[in-house]
This record gives structure tokens, C-alpha cells and sequence, in this order.
């Protein structure tokens, strides 16, 4: 059976919370019988219980931070010093500076394994709720708080059980014990229950002589004076722990499994399992009902739509911690029995609706997750994830159709967009540049749709790609060449396929000197030049008027002195505008396009410049596309997940009706390996581009090796 943890913290200094731990420790290792660990967490008061118990440690909480092995009872000897009477310590570093740099996350595990090795363990947390603090109490079975009879010191100590609720410490696990206590003070424990609202659990009268004496002699007070009225007192707070069995209450409290949540939560203790639930039973457990029931009295108490309009981190965080002591306060005041059962599932439940009230809901943690490039959601109880390549069914799910919507207008609201059943779609992107499109009933069947495609932390460069495979160090130096040399390139590509990743990529090559005007639907492109301007699309008003689509921004972004011009992806008649500013002196222009080969980009190309309306013959078309774009990009996603250049292709002018291509770099698939993966590698036909021997005679330095295989 697993041991226990008592916490004892003070809500103020000078209540004798770091004597009480210690003389608790002696007093359930000799009514108990029991071998005890002793482990001070108060890094601002390092020592005292070495002071108090007369224990030199050998080791400090440091030394088992930074140990890497695993805890047994053998392996933890070496930590401990312990006394005759079987209670072990083990001290804080009494340096403050030492013990701030001790890992709370390290001291976590081997809080876990030390359950397994001592049957109890007693932790000094002190008064100030440190990370180092609140790691032990969160391991903590039962907390004691310790107040004196005075009004300063149990606003104080209240102050801090209303922290440790709000850290979701169940309020069961949390007791008032009332020190240095006289008969006829006017503060009674009575006066101290009301205040603290709920009973004191052990009272310590105050004994001065006693506890002085021990402290001078540097043994507790259990040891030299078990007869006194303060040892006396704790050895009876100790029989009442065991005779109401309150540490085993609280351990079946805080591990409860709960089956009913399993269902239907948002996460976590909630997710739905592998979508296996029925979607029409999901909105109708426990777990949901009592979020939404939440959710109510949480809009009753706050004005939420404004409070999630905020931009500033710090207020972000402060309306964060804000809303969680209200949502544990409604929570405390629900019957949540059978429904959350334990720290863990509190701590669930008040992350869920906290994202739900704050964030995008459920799609926060797959949002954090950085191994994650795409979300898809498809209604409310289905969402998808691309993850390295592939797709897979998450277990989270919301909890429905109108949570849904909430999130999508919290999208799009920040970013002056809208949807509704008159325009049901909408593109926008999040504040960290990722992209999203959204489409709603009628014109989706199965409920909100939601796609986001997630925006890197780090800006991605010409050697990321070239370290994932995307392309080798030849064609990057290519291409970094073609690019300076003001060529027009269109990247083309299918959907997923890394256009955007490659024209940011080839963006980055630009020189700094030179004026940048990008035109987007949802300005995704984050160029690391300064002087850049950002263009964007605008939808139509409610009236339906003051539309700018980017056909418009091209037009008006060649009244802006560009000296580069970077289209997001042709996709109508922009096409046009776009070509005809190649060919008129803003060479070194950059667009995407989708198509699945260099070839079929022409066509694309010639397509979407028919768009524009303007009556143009077929071969007035292909000749204006031969002359303006020098080269194609051809970006694809293979059957694996992995993205690759397949091409590098040169226009070379037309030959009679045809725009004639010669590829310069290719990508061969030869196989794929026994992990699945595709194998093949990237060959240089041999062909050099004629404009490099242009280059040349201006002064640039090309080296001809990159045109040709190695070895």
C-alpha cells in the first residue's frame, strides 16, 4: 500500500509551523510505530529543522533533484539521516540562492517513489508558496494549516487556503490547526472555524518553557518533554488522525477512479476514446453537465466576451488566474461526487472550462502541442490531427455544436471577421500567424468545420529544409542566386504541400535593402526583412460593400514604390495583374499556385488569367506568362507525409503554341525502405539555365558544380 504526505505550511511566519512538523514527525514514528520522513521544503528558512531536530543531514533536496537513477530503499540511503527513534530527514541547501535553483519537477518523482518506501512522510512547506512549496503540497495527502489566535494571522493563513484551493488542493484535505493557544483569549477556535470556514482540527496550547528548552538542546520537544502539555497535544492529534482513519479517507478521496467523465470530457480524464463513443450520448454526462452548469454561473459572475478580448500577456494571465479561483469557488459549491474524483480530475475539469471560457476549448493542448502542424475539426465530436506526416482520429472532443461556434467567432472576431448562414465561411488566422478556415451549417452537414494550419514557432530556413530533405544545399544556393538575382519564381503545389514554408524560405533571400510588399487572403508570410509591408484581403461589410480582394492590393501595391512583390497564391484573375508587373520592371516577384507538375502550372496559370476577363488570346496569354515568370518551384507531399522539391524547372520562351520547360533539378523516387518511408534522392539534369551566363557578365560567381551530380 502506498505511503502518505502531510503538508504543514503557515500562512504567516512566526506560528511554529517547522516545529509542529517536526514534533508530528516524532509522534507518529512512536504512536505509530511507523519509520518517517522528515523533508524541509522551505527554501526562505533553509536549516530549521536541522536546528530543530539535531539531525546534520548528509545530503540536501539539491543532491536528489540532480539524482538521475531511480528511487528504491536502497538506492535512497544514502540521502538520509536517521535518528534512533526511526525518522529520517533529509535537509534544504542553506544557501537561499542554492535551494531556489532545486527542480521542482525532479523533486515530483521522487515524491511519487517515495510513497513506495516510507509509510509516511512529513514535508515543511513554510509560508511562502514557492514552486518548491506547492510541488510538495501537491503530492501532499493532507495539508496543515497553522494560525495563532491572532485576526492578522488567520486573514493570513485564510488568504493562503483560498491559494491552495485555487491550486484545486480538495478543501477535505485541507486543516486549521490553531497554535499557541491560551484559555480566555478572546480569539477562540471557535471565532478562528468562522473565519477559516470550517472547524479547527488540533489545537497546541502555548508552551514557552518547553519549547524553548527543546530548542536549546536541539531535539523536539516529543523527545525531551513527551509529558508536557504541547507534546501532549500533538500525540492527540495524531490519535484522532488515526482513530477517524483521515489520511486513508482523504488518499481514497484523491484517487477515486471516475468511469462516468471517461466519456465525455474534453481531455484528459475526458477524452473520448478513439471516437468509439456515440456522438448523441456525449452531450449528456455527468462531466458535461456539470461544465456547462459551470460555464452559466461563470458568464453570471463575468462579463466574458470582453474578458477574452484582452492582447496584453500580463492581463491575459491575470484574468487567467482571476477566473480560476471563481470556477473553483462554483465548483466547491457543486455536488460533484461520482463525477470528479479526485485532484487530477478537478485539475481537469477547471483546465477545461478555463479553455472553454478563455481559450479555443479542447484545441488548446493540441495547439501547444509542437509536434502537431495541423488541426481538422469535423462538428464537435470528431477532430483530426496531422502529426508527423500523418492523420489520426484525437480522443478530445468538444462538447458541442454551440462550443463550437464559440471558438470559430473567437477566431475571427479579434481579426474583424464574421460568419453567419448568410456568408458561412470564413478565413482568418491566430495571433501567432497560423492559419484558419472555417465553414458552418447549411453548407456543413456534419456541424462546424475547422481547419488550422499551425504556424511554426521558429521561422523555418533554406538549411532546416535542406536538414529535413526538402531539398539539397545545391538547389538552396540555386535558388538563393535566382532569387537575388530579381528572377520571377512561382512556387507550385498541392494543398499541404510546403509552398508557404518554401516562398518564406525564398523570401528570406531578398536582400535587406530592398522594399517588400506582400498581398494575402490571411497573412500567414513572416519575412525577416524590415522594411516589409503586409497587405491583407477584407471582406464585405454586413451591407455587403467594401470588399478588397487581392486582385485590388496587387493593383494597389504597384502605386507603393515596391521593389518586390510577393503574392500569397494566384488564385483568379490577380493572375493577370501579377504577370503583367513582372513584365514591367518588378522582376524578382514571388506567388504560389496549386498545381501537381511544372506543366500543369502553365496551364493553371493560363486558366486563372482568363479569370480576369480581359479577352485575351490563348497565345497572348502564353507568351505573357513565357516572358514574365522565369522559373517554377514544384513543392509536393509524398505518400509518406514527406514534403520534397520534385522540381526546379527554367521557362524557356515558346516554341510555336507551347511554353517550352527545362527542368534543372529533379527528384527520383527509387523505393520505399521498411519503416515506409520513400526512398530516392535529388539529381541535376545538367542543364544550366540560360540566364546564368547573364548573370555571369554582371559579376555574379556561380559555381558550375552545382549543376552537375556528385560522383
Amino acid at each position: 500500500m502506498a505511503g502518505y504526505i502531510i503538508a504543514v505550511a503557515g500562512g504567516k511566519g512566526g506560528v511554529g509551523k517547522s516545529v509542529f512538523a517536526a514534533n508530528l514527525a516524532y509522534a507518529f514514528a512512536q504512536e505509530m510505530r511507523l519509520n518517517v520522513l522528515l523533508l524541509d521544503f522551505d527554501g526562505k528558512a533553509g536549516g530549521d529543522q536541522s536546528f530543530i531536530t539535531g539531525l546534520k543531514p548528509k545530503k540536501t533536496l539539491k543532491d536528489v533533484a540532480e539524482f538521475s537513477g531511480a528511487f528504491d530503499p536502497r538506492s535512497i540511503m544514502p540521502f538520509l539521516t536517521t535518528d534512533p527513534l526511526k525518522v529520517s530527514t533529509i535537509g534544504i541547501p542553506n544557501d537561499p540562492v542554492a535551494a531556489e535553483q532545486i527542480d521542482p519537477e525532479a523533486l515530483g518523482k521522487f515524491l511519487k517513489a517515495v510513497t513506495n518506501i516510507f509509510p509516511l512522510t512529513i514535508i515543511d512547506a513554510g509560508n511562502d508558496m514557492t514552486p518548491l512549496a506547492f510541488k510538495g503540497i501537491e503530492y501532499a495527502t493532507l495539508v496543515f494549516l497553522l494560525t495563532t489566535p491572532d485576526l492578522l494571522a488567520v486573514n493570513q493563513t485564510k488568504r493562503l487556503q483560498s491559494e491552495l484551493l485555487t491550486q484545486m488542493v480538495p478543501k477535505e484535505a485541507i486543516q486549521i490547526v490553531l497554535t499557541q493557544y491560551v484559555k480566555g483569549h478572546p480569539v477562540t477556535p471557535e471565532i478562528v472555524g468562522q473565519q477559516m470556514q470550517k472547524p479547527v482540527f488540533s489545537i497546541l496550547p502555548k508552551d514557552d518553557q518547553n519549547c524553548t528548552a527543546a530548542l536549546s538542546k536541539s531535539r523536539p520537544v516529543m523527545v525531551l518533554a513527551k509529558s508536557s502539555a504541547y507534546a501532549q497535544s500533538i500525540i492527540e492529534t495524531v490519535r484522532k488522525m488515526n482513530q477517524r482513519n483521515v489520511l486513508k479517507t482523504l488518499a481514497a478521496l484523491n484517487r477515486a477512479p471516475v468511469v462516468q467523465a471517461k466519456k465525455s470530457s474534453s481531455g484528459g480524464a475526458g477524452g473520448a476514446s478513439g471516437g468509439s463513443a456515440d456522438p448523441k450520448d456525449l452531450g449528456k454526462s455527468p462531466w458535461i453537465e456539470v461544465k456547462r452548469r459551470i460555464h452559466r454561473g461563470l458568464v453570471e459572475e463575468m462579463d466574458m466576451k470582453n474578458a477574452a478580448d484582452g492582447k496584453d500577456p500580463k492581463a491575459k494571465l491575470i484574468l487567467r488566474e482571476q477566473t480560476k479561483k471563481i470556477v473553483v469557488d462554483l465548483l466547491n459549491k457543486e455536488d460533484t461526487r461520482g463525477v470528479i474524483g479526485g485532484r487530477e480530475q478537478m485539475n481537469q475539469m477547471v483546465k477545461e472550462i478555463l479553455d472553454e471560457a478563455l481559450g479555443l476549448g479542447p484545441l488548446e493542448d493540441l495547439l501547444s502541442d509542437k509536434s502537431i502542424s495541423e488541426i481538422m475539426v469535423v462538428g464537435p465530436h470528431r477532430i483530426w490531427y496531422e502529426q508527423n506526416g500523418k492523420i489520426k482520429l484525437s480522443e478530445i472532443i468538444f462538447t458541442d455544436d454551440r462550443q463550437v461556434m464559440n471558438v470559430i467567432e473567437r477566431i475571427v472576431a479579434p481579426i474583424g471577421r464574421r460568419i453567419d448562414e448568410k456568408v458561412p465561411y470564413v478565413d482568418a488566422r491566430l495571433p501567432d500567424g497560423s492559419r484558419v478556415h472555417a465553414i458552418i451549417p447549411p453548407c456543413a452537414l456534419n456541424g462546424g468545420t475547422i481547419t488550422i494550419r499551425k504556424f511554426p514557432d521558429k521561422r523555418l530556413t533554406h538549411k532546416d529544409l535542406v536538414n529535413f530533405g526538402s531539398m539539397t544545399m545545391e538547389m538552396a544556393d540555386f535558388l538563393r542566386i535566382s532569387v537575388e538575382a530579381h528572377k520571377n519564381i512561382v512556387v507550385s503545389g498541392g494543398t499541404g504541400s510546403g509552398k508557404t514554408t518554401l516562398i518564406n524560405v525564398l523570401g528570406g533571400f531578398i536582400p535587406s535593402n530592398e522594399r517588400i510588399v506582400t498581398c494575402e487572403d490571411s497573412a500567414e508570410l513572416q519575412l525577416p526583412q524590415e522594411h516589409v509591408v503586409r497587405l491583407e484581403t477584407k471582406p464585405a461589410s454586413l451591407e455587403g460593400e467594401g470588399a478588397v480582394d487581392i486582385r485590388l492590393l496587387v493593383k494597389q501595391c504597384l502605386r507603393m514604390r515596391p521593389d518586390r512583390i510577393v503574392v500569397g497564391e494566384c488564385r483568379g484573375g490577380e493572375t493577370l495583374d501579377m504577370l503583367q508587373a513582372m513584365n514591367t520592371g518588378h522582376d524578382g516577384c514571388l506567388t504560389t499556385v496549386h498545381s501537381n507538375t511544372p506543366r500543369d502550372c502553365m496551364g493553371r496559370l493560363e486558366t486563372l488569367v482568363q479569370y480576369a476577363g480581359a479577352g485575351l488570346t490563348q497565345r497572348a496569354i502564353r507568351e505573357m506568362i513565357a516572358s514574365a515568370v522565369h522559373m517554377v518551384v514544384q513543392q509536393s507531399r509524398l505518400d509518406d507525409g514527406s514534403r520534397r522539391i520534385t522540381y526546379i524547372t527554367e521557362l524557356g520562351g515558346m516554341q510555336g503554341e507551347i511554353i517550352t520547360l527545362q527542368d534543372i533539378f529533379i527528384y527520383k523516387q527509387e523505393g520505399i525502405n521498411k519503416q515506409g518511408k520513400i526512398v530516392g534522392k535529388y539529381m541535376a539534369t545538367g542543364f544550366i539555365p540560360k540566364f546564368v551566363e547573364t548573370l555571369e557578365r554582371k559579376g555574379y560567381k556561380i559555381p558550375r558544380g552545382i549543376f552537375t551530380n556528385p560522383g
